[in-house]
């Protein structure tokens, strides 16, 4: 292997370690009180995966990531989560029904 290539390597293999330590974080943060998640941690954990399982194969040597890694499924992952941290789609808030008023005052004249 080249200089330039080991280079790579090396740091694809940085970057791929950043990223698996990113996702790990982020999955400890987006457990909140009662039992609920962050919607924001986890569509940024997901999101984290997928670019670690893209990175995956360029680092020599090196495991898979400890999750489940397909990345059609981490992707879909990603944009359902994305929704719901934004609030988009069917997570949008319900908006307040609309009530049409009228003015039962009769006019001056009737």
């Amino acid at each position: 292997m080249n200089d330039l290539q080991s280079v790579h390597a090396q740091e694809y293999a940085k970057v791929y370690d950043e990223l698996l330590g990113a996702a790990a974080q982020l999955d400890m943060l987006r457990h909140l009180e009662g039992g609920s998640v962050d919607a924001h941690a986890t569509a940024a954990m997901h999101a984290v995966r997928f670019a670690a399982t893209i990175l995956w194969p360029t680092v020599p040597n090196t495991s898979p990531p400890g999750y489940g890694h397909d990345s059609e499924r981490l992707l879909q992952l990603a944009a359902n989560w994305r929704e719901a941290a934004l609030e988009l789609g069917e997570f949008a808030p319900e908006r307040p029904a609309l009530r049409l008023v009228s003015d039962t005052t009769p006019a001056e004249g009737d």
